[in-house]
């Protein structure tokens, strides 16, 4: 048997007024006069972020979910280059603390994934220098929480530059200037455009680093579409890692539509991929990349209630038989 975990990601369509992804535009930062008084206020809306983090971990708690993902957007232009002498992590640490112990206390998985712009194979070395700083953004977080940042951010590998084998290596060269402390955050995810499930393991075995499958991206982009043949070696790239195996979970909107995530997940799909796996890990943690956030995860686990294959374990668990 296998135990599969369902998370989701940052909001709650159930929880009302709790945003934890509340900002202010760097134009409406140069309207207040008083260049302290702005900061006071990004600061604000911080602490209101992480208020409604908390609470959407106790959400979380109440409803049995041991898995989420936390926004990138916690502190408003915390890596702005006109406010890099501004300390962010001070005022809001009381809070991080309280954070990340509710989530170790009651055995919630957090982690991250950075946007879009986070790009570490970049052939433009301002993109590269300001993708590290990103990420030493979400290392300070995650230490302010207290929680050990290794395997807590999962990355797309970039851009594919017309190239993909030259996108790789200048993946593989680039890695080289990554702090070592910024390389052990990492897991890299195939894409559904740029970089296949074998060209991500690539990557992964060559610089050790855990893969986080995503099997919509795969059934959208792939050269070899026999993805169960490459099963093992996804499991081993996480061999060292302290952290269950994870993966992506979503399904297509439309056929014509087939790349964008549907506002539920398919539940048939899911277990397409789940009865090629069962045995194959003891536990696998899957993060419900669907438009209803929660009430996808919750719609899926009231169908999933309804077979016969599976035990449930609780809210958001069970075994697959």
């Amino acid at each position: 048997m296998t135990i599969i975990r369902l998370g989701y990601v940052a909001m709650s369509m159930e929880l009302k007024n709790a945003s934890p992804s509340k900002t202010m535009t760097f134009t409406n930062f140069q309207k207040i006069d008083d260049r302290e008084a702005a900061i006071r206020k990004l600061e604000q809306i911080a602490l209101t972020n992480l208020e409604n983090t908390l609470r959407l971990l106790k959400h979380n708690v109440f409803h049995e979910i041991h898995f989420y993902r936390l926004t990138s957007r916690l502190i408003p232009l915390a890596t702005h280059e006109a406010l890099l002498d501004w300390d962010y992590i001070t005022p809001i640490k009381d809070r991080l603390r309280e954070v990340g112990e509710y989530a170790t206390n009651k055995g919630i998985r957090i982690d991250f994934h950075p946007d879009h712009f986070v790009v570490l194979n970049s052939d433009k070395k301002e993109v590269f220098i300001n993708s590290v700083k990103n990420l030493k953004l979400h290392k300070s977080l995650l230490n302010g929480m207290g929680i050990n940042p290794t395997h807590r951010c999962v990355l797309h590998v970039g851009g594919r530059y017309q190239e993909t084998e030259k996108s790789l290596e200048r993946f593989v060269d680039n890695w080289m200037d990554v702090p070592r402390g910024i390389q052990e955050m990492i897991m890299l995810e195939n894409d559904d455009k740029s970089f296949t499930l074998d060209d991500t393991l690539y990557l992964c075995e060559k610089l050790g680093i855990p893969l986080v499958f995503d099997y919509h991206h795969h059934l959208a982009h792939h050269y070899n579409e026999q993805w169960e043949e490459n099963w093992e070696r996804v499991i081993a790239t996480w061999k060292y890692s302290p952290l269950p195996i994870k993966m992506h979970i979503s399904s297509p909107k439309s056929l014509a539509e087939f790349r964008h995530h549907s506002d539920y997940v398919d539940v048939d799909m899911f277990f397409r991929f789940l009865k090629e796996i069962k045995g194959t890990v003891p536990q696998i943690d899957c993060m419900i990349e669907a438009k209803k956030k929660d009430e996808a995860l919750f719609t899926l686990m009231n169908e999933i209630k309804k077979r016969d294959d599976i035990e449930v374990i609780d809210g958001s668990t069970f075994n697959i038989k």
